[in-house]
């Protein structure tokens, strides 16, 4: 495991690699700060949001396949009546954001105005037909059907049936006050870089429920999370979020091929989860900022989190490679 300390020193960045095998831990690295350091996880976030959907679903709350209308029925606004929840899940629900990115950016800390802006959201492409990735709106729009289902604010469900239950003591979508302090600010680089990173290092972002991107955490509770779900947390709505929504495409917004699940991205297309990934690996890249995935097969879970925000492609191919050098040792 030296080469993937040296790679991980390499970077420049500060940054915090967590890898366990069995719940035993293989490496726990920190770079530039203290272990309890707390990570802004990018879109690393998403899988959390899509778990709650499916736990509902293996209740018999809702219906994967129904229209999200059914139980939304602003929603439907702008022809978006018939878009299913599975449609949203895989990131084929016909509109990519809702105001354009930059727009979906400006209220993403106004849940209100940011459901508002959802149901007068106008379709795109038909719905089913497209892999269009949702940086933003995916979080408030699934995050708004599990309150109307539930009752409950997302982040105090989160915090009930997924935080609590597995020990994520150091979890957060939202960060409280307290805990200011800890958090690792954003450093952005390239071309659109520190504008995203100025945004995101904001107090009111910081703390803000903006659950496609706004965790919170450290690598040791994310390679946890996702340690628990290779041993059968959730089980029933893991193996439906894991499901594979069909082969690698090329995604309309990312403009990369990624294979989708229903709320997880899986391995075995290449760069960032590694190119000698399985193609049962599930995880979700943050922004090739952050990243965490577990392989079902080799029984890893991985987590590695850096405060380097970098346009191009050159991020994804470092996440990439320490994605392979911890495989290799696990083969």
């Amino acid at each position: 495991m030296i080469h993937v300390a040296e790679l991980v020193r390499a970077r420049g960045a500060r940054a915090s690699l967590c890898v366990l095998r069995d719940g035993r831990t293989l490496l726990d690295i920190d770079v530039g700060g203290p272990p309890d350091a707390l990570f802004w996880i990018f879109s690393a976030s998403k899988p959390f949001v899509a778990l709650l959907v499916h736990q509902l679903a293996a209740s018999g709350v809702l219906d994967l396949n129904a229209p999200v209308a059914r139980y939304w029925p602003e929603f439907a606004g702008g022809g978006k009546g018939a878009v299913t929840i599975r449609q949203v899940l895989t990131h084929r629900s016909g509109f990519a954001t809702a105001r354009g990115f930059a727009g979906d950016a400006l209220t993403m800390t106004d849940w209100p105005r940011a459901v508002r802006a959802i149901e007068r959201a106008p379709l795109r492409w038909p719905p089913g037909t497209v892999a269009a990735y949702q940086p933003i709106v995916y979080g408030h729009l699934l995050g708004e059907l599990v309150r109307r289902l539930s009752g409950v604010p997302v982040a105090t469900l989160l915090r009930s049936e997924v935080l609590a239950p597995l020990g994520l003591a150091d979890t957060h979508l939202g960060l409280p006050a307290s805990l200011w302090p800890r958090r690792v600010p954003v450093r952005g680089y390239g071309l659109g870089g520190p504008v995203t990173a100025r945004m995101v290092n904001r107090r009111s972002v910081r703390r803000a429920v903006i659950p496609a991107a706004g965790i919170s955490t450290t690598a040791r509770d994310l390679a946890t999370f996702y340690q628990a779900l290779l041993d059968g947390f959730a089980s029933p709505a893991v193996t439906e979020a894991r499901r594979p929504s069909g082969d690698a495409v090329i995604d309309r917004t990312i403009g990369t091929r990624i294979r989708w699940a229903q709320g997880f991205q899986l391995g075995g297309a290449g760069r960032p989860m590694g190119t000698s990934s399985g193609r049962e690996t599930f995880g979700h890249n943050g922004s090739n900022c952050c990243i965490a995935w577990a392989d079902p097969v080799r029984r890893v879970a991985f987590a590695y989190l850096t405060d380097r925000l970098v346009s191009g492609h050159s991020a994804a191919a470092h996440l990439g490679e320490v994605a392979d050098a911890v495989l290799k040792t696990c083969d």
